[in-house]
C-alpha cells in the first residue's frame, strides 16, 4: 500500500507537469495580444511593443515558460498584467469564497443522495422509491444556472429571505452575512449535484441487494440491517467514492457558473474576468490551481477506496493493479 501510495504521488506530479505545459501551450494558442489590455484603443505600434517588453510576451515562448515554472516552483504565481498585483494573494481571497461553497454544496449533497439513493434502491417497488428515482432523473437535466435563477425568485426577490447575489465586501468578518450570502448558491449546487448521486447511490446499492453474499449472510440469520452494515456497506461505497471524487471536482469547475449567476467574487469569476482581459498570470495562476485540486481529489478518492474495499489492496499486494 505504501509503495502505491508512492507510486499515485509520483503520477500525481507527472500529470501536474505535463497539466502546465499544456496549460501554457493552449493559452499562448488563444487568440488576442495581452498588451492590448494594457494601452488605449489607436495604440501606437511603439506602444503595443513598450507593453509587450513590460509584461514579458516578446520573449521566446521557451523562456516564458520557464520563467513561469520557476515562479510556480517558490510559490509564486507572477503578476497581473492589468491590475499589477500579486496573483496568489487574489487567489486566495477568492477561494474563501469558491471553498465554502463547494464543500457545503458538497457535504449537502451527499446528506441528501445517500439515504434518499438506499431508499430509492431499498423501496424500488413502493410509489414513493418510484418518486425518489423520477425526482433525482429530473434533477439531472435541469441546469444549475436555471436552477440559481428560479430560487433567487421565489427565496430572495418574493420572499425576501436571502441576498439575490453578491458577497460582504470584508468577507469573513461578518460570518452570519458570509453565511447568508451563500445559502442559496449552496442550496443550487447540491440540489443538482444530489440528483446524479441519487442515482449513483441507488444503482450500487441494487448491485449489492442482488448479491449472492448478501442472500448468504440472511440465510444464516442475520437481519437485513446487520448484513448490509457488515457485508453491503463497503461494496456499495466503492464505486460511489469514485463519483463522489468526480462530482466534488466538477463542482468546483463549474464554480463559474453558479458565481456568474450569484455574483460571487470567487475564483470562477476571477476566470472569466482574466480570460476577458488576456490577463496570462491571472489565467494561468487560477487555472493551474484548479488543476491541483482536482488531481489532489482524484488522489484521495483512490487511496479511500483502498482503505475501504480491501480486495483492493490484495490485489495490489498480488500485483494484479
Amino acid at each position: 500500500m505504501t509503495r502505491y501510495v508512492l507510486r499515485r504521488l509520483a503520477l500525481l506530479l507527472v500529470s501536474l507537469a505535463l497539466a502546465t505545459v499544456v496549460l501554457f501551450v493552449l493559452l499562448r494558442m488563444l487568440p488576442g495580444d495581452p498588451a492590448n489590455a494594457l494601452t488605449a484603443v489607436g495604440a501606437t505600434d511603439e506602444q503595443i511593443a513598450a507593453a509587450r517588453a513590460s509584461i514579458g510576451s516578446d520573449r521566446p515562448l521557451p523562456e516564458q515558460f520557464v520563467h513561469w515554472t520557476g515562479q510556480l516552483v517558490r510559490g509564486d504565481f507572477g503578476t497581473s498584467f492589468v491590475s499589477s498585483l500579486p496573483v496568489g494573494p487574489e487567489i486566495a481571497t477568492r477561494l474563501q469564497v469558491t471553498l465554502p461553497l463547494t464543500l457545503a454544496a458538497f457535504l449537502l449533497a451527499v446528506a441528501v443522495a445517500v439515504p434518499a439513493g438506499f431508499v430509492a434502491a431499498r423501496k424500488r417497488h413502493t410509489w414513493y422509491g418510484a418518486l425518489l428515482s423520477g425526482v433525482s432523473q429530473l434533477g439531472i437535466a435541469i441546469p444549475v444556472f436555471w436552477l440559481g435563477m428560479i430560487l433567487v425568485a421565489v427565496l430572495a426577490v418574493n420572499a425576501r429571505w436571502f441576498p439575490s447575489g453578491g458577497f460582504p465586501p470584508d468577507g469573513w468578518a461578518d460570518p452570519a452575512e458570509a453565511v447568508r450570502a451563500l445559502t442559496l448558491p449552496v442550496i443550487t449546487v447540491a440540489l443538482v449535484m444530489s440528483a446524479s448521486l441519487i442515482r449513483y447511490v441507488r444503482s450500487a446499492t441494487l448491485d449489492v441487494l442482488g448479491s449472492d453474499y448478501l442472500r448468504t449472510a440472511r440465510a444464516l440469520g442475520a437481519s437485513f440491517g446487520s448484513a448490509m452494515w457488515r457485508h453491503g456497506l463497503r461494496n456499495a461505497s466503492v464505486p460511489v467514492i469514485s463519483v463522489l471524487g468526480i462530482e466534488l471536482a466538477s463542482t468546483l469547475l463549474g464554480a463559474v457558473v453558479v458565481e456568474s449567476v450569484f455574483a460571487l467574487p470567487g475564483l470562477g469569476s476571477q476566470l472569466t474576468t482574466g480570460i476577458s482581459q488576456h490577463d496570462y498570470p491571472v489565467i494561468q495562476g487560477v487555472l493551474f490551481v484548479s488543476t491541483l485540486a482536482v488531481l489532489l481529489i482524484g488522489f484521495a478518492a483512490d487511496i479511500v477506496q483502498r482503505v475501504v474495499d480491501p480486495r483492493l489492496r490484495t490485489g495490489l499486494a498480488g500485483g494484479t493493479r
